[in-house]
């Protein structure tokens, strides 16, 4: 039973709720403007073209088929028909023409992956499809398929590679630290396209209430009895806004590791967009079209990224944004802004009388 009162057989490709199609939407519709600019920054990155190259030579798309149809269950009619649907149904949806193969993994760690370098592949864990209602899940496979009609696939193949195998490319042509700055440029930019993901899984399931549901469950587990909406969005706020400039340090260290933005953060970045006048064009029909891709200016689309992180730091709770903002509108006073947000950071305090500018 959904929240809506109806109950599905789980075999249906239709919901019982009737939801918009969106024909021939271009990527360009829900994707975060920080994903277009970190991608346009790590094409830019020295060395990544080499990188890629190579990789792309050395992962054949027929190895990758190969190793999930021999070690994997495919997904179709006969097999996690309910997922088969839901599939179909998100590609039709965002007019994604081909439909692409999709594969549920043994692993308890709930996960969802849309990789390949020809073609994607979509990969989901049981993990994931145990803890997951079909409306939340609806909105992962919406996720996924975003990944694919965005072109995400090529890099978070990629990612996985040069993070799982990074010994086996030692050959590549270039240092260590200049792998290391790719994969930290790559982390960069997929953190970024989750949140794009996350909105093409809002726009396929249509359903906020589903998706904030999904990423709790992602976070605290299938206990959403004990979880609550409200207070879950509240901790994104108070991550934000929290601490002083040590805080935001340890924040910037903390995730630098990380494939996917903290799921708070994830969660209050749908909710917001959900409410914005963008969302609503969307859908009430009026969004940017495939066929107009090719007369999209890179300039035009990197001047929104740029306007959209100049925004972020403007209205930013955190106090190193604050500074930021500070510094670019010329703030007054800022070294007495800085020591007291470092104040304590040391064990010793300065003595009284010393001089500030030592």
């Amino acid at each position: 039973m959904t929240d809506d009162g109806h109950e599905h057989s789980g075999h249906e490709q239709v919901p019982s709720r009737q939801r918009r199609r969106f024909p021939g939407i271009s990527s360009r519709a829900y994707e975060h403007p920080a994903d277009r600019s970190a991608l346009v920054a790590l094409r830019r990155l020295s060395g990544f073209d080499t990188v890629f190259k190579a990789l792309s030579g050395l992962l054949p798309e027929r190895s990758l088929r190969l190793l999930f149809l021999s070690d994997s269950v495919r997904v179709s009619e006969q097999q996690f028909a309910h997922l088969n649907d839901m599939l179909r149904d998100a590609c039709y949806i965002l007019d994604l023409e081909k439909v692409p193969p999709m594969y549920v993994t043994q692993d308890p760690q709930p996960n969802a992956m849309c990789i390949g370098l020809d073609e994607p592949i979509i990969v989901v864990t049981t993990g994931l499809v145990e803890l997951l209602d079909e409306e939340e899940m609806r909105a992962v496979v919406g996720h996924e398929v975003g990944h694919a009609l965005s072109g995400h696939a090529v890099y978070r193949t990629i990612l996985l590679f040069l993070t799982t195998l990074a010994l086996r490319v030692a050959w590549i042509p270039l240092g260590n630290l200049a792998i290391m700055a790719i994969v930290t440029a790559l982390r960069e930019w997929f953190r970024k396209s989750e949140l794009s993901a996350d909105r093409a899984g809002l726009l396929v399931g249509q359903d906020l209430r589903a998706s904030m549901r999904g990423l709790m469950k992602i976070a605290g587990g299938n206990h959403l009895h004990e979880m609550n909406v409200d207070a879950f969005l509240k901790q994104a706020e108070e991550y934000e806004a929290g601490g002083d400039l040590r805080d935001s340090v340890l924040k910037i260290l903390n995730v630098l590791p990380r494939s996917h933005p903290f799921t708070t953060v994830r969660a209050a970045e749908l909710k917001t967009w959900a409410e914005t006048r963008d969302y609503q064009r969307i859908m009430d029909g009026h969004y940017p079209r495939r066929d107009e891709d090719k007369d999209t200016s890179v300039r035009d689309s990197f001047k929104e990224s740029a306007a959209s992180y100049a925004d972020n730091v403007k209205s930013s709770k955190d106090p190193l944004m604050k500074l930021v903002s500070d510094i670019a509108g010329g703030a007054g006073s800022l070294g007495g802004r800085v020591r007291r947000g470092f104040d304590g950071f040391t064990s010793t305090p300065p003595p009284k009388n010393t001089d500030p500018d030592d």
